[in-house]
């Protein structure tokens, strides 16, 4: 084991190992992190998507644009970021002066990886004087390519306020991409990315689903397919199915989303019947991301002992970056 007060390096694995470590369990290590985040006056920043525990420890918990808002208003001088990379770097494009760590650096993003900076730099010459909208889910090389980020709770205001009279390419999900095109009226020019979690769900055993409960609704997250989205009883964000769920008269609900809204949702609904979504592959639980469940209370507490693995980004690239987020938030200030 190695000793606390040993220098720790991070290795190659983009994770501390726990395996290297004496780390507390159950309710001790719950009460470790805890004093830890008192010691480093740390701020515990969380996704809907992470696993219960964390979720359950976390100063706040959010979507991205919630997540984005609460990273800027933060007074802590370390924000430990339980979410996928792209999240933390945000983060730290928002925060240059604060550490921000991540428990895990491999906590990626399918829809990030599929849309590079220079790729949409090529798309956005292929159309001149065109502008670029593109999802939060992106690196930070991605957003200093875009002309304002968005996210699936402010993307169909900020589409509708863009200029009319220029061609707009949005990026990277298709998907987000086709359902605020219809939403919105306006023609845009997609990048060919998806989350391979909402493109895992299955019309056909979601039908059979619907079937068995007649009187249940279908929600859905605006990434999943055409053919879900056209079955579903409503469309709308992380937060936005949360509030559904909570507010709506129905008792029962068929969620087509990353598993972990289950548990925020049963906490505020308790009294509602909730069941994830079927998809494809009968043989595996796709609708859970692997990337967000690499984090675990374990690496977030060594994460925040050794403050490693720690996001940082060159500051002529954090500066082009944050031009499109600090648009993103003044145009969205009215949206909850």
């Amino acid at each position: 084991m190695i000793p606390f007060t040993a220098k720790v390096n991070l290795p190659k694995q983009g994770y501390l190992n726990i395996k290297d470590f004496e780390i507390p369990q159950g309710e001790a290590l719950v009460e470790a992190i805890l004093q830890l985040k008192k010691e480093k006056n740390a701020v515990i920043l969380a996704h809907f998507y992470q696993p219960p525990a964390i979720q359950d420890i976390a100063d706040f918990l959010g979507d991205s644009l919630q997540l984005a808002r609460a990273a800027q208003n933060t007074n802590a001088d370390m924000i430990a970021f339980c979410g996928v990379h792209f999240m933390a770097e945000a983060a730290k494009i928002l925060n240059p002066t604060k550490k921000v760590v991540l428990p895990d650096l491999k906590a990626g993003c399918s829809l990030a990886d599929s849309c590079s900076g220079k790729g949409l730099a090529a798309l956005r010459a292929q159309y001149p004087g065109s502008m670029v909208a593109t999802y939060i889910n992106c690196n930070a090389e991605t957003k200093a390519a875009s002309d304002v980020i968005v996210t699936s709770s402010n993307a169909e205001h900020i589409i509708k306020s863009l200029p009319e009279n220029v061609p707009l390419i949005f990026a990277p999900d298709k998907n987000l991409g086709r359902y605020l095109s219809q939403k919105t009226g306006r023609d845009m020019i997609l990048w060919n990315g998806a989350c391979i979690v909402h493109e895992a769900f299955s019309m056909d055993r979601i039908a059979q689903q619907l079937a068995a409960y007649p009187d249940a609704k279908l929600i859905a997250h605006p990434e999943s397919e055409k053919p879900v989205l056209d079955l579903a009883h409503f469309i709308g964000s992380t937060s936005a199915l949360l509030n559904f769920v909570e507010n709506d008269a129905a008792t029962t609900f068929i969620v087509a989303t990353e598993e972990g809204i289950l548990h925020e949702m049963r906490k505020r609904a308790p009294g509602k019947t909730l069941i994830p979504a079927k998809v494809f592959d009968e043989s595996c639980n796709c609708s859970e991301c692997f990337y967000m469940k690499r984090n675990t209370m374990e690496k977030l507490y060594l994460c925040m002992k050794y403050e490693l693995p720690e996001i940082e980004i060159e500051e002529n690239l954090r500066l082009e970056a944050l031009k499109p987020i600090e648009r993103m938030l003044e145009m969205s200030v009215n949206i909850k």
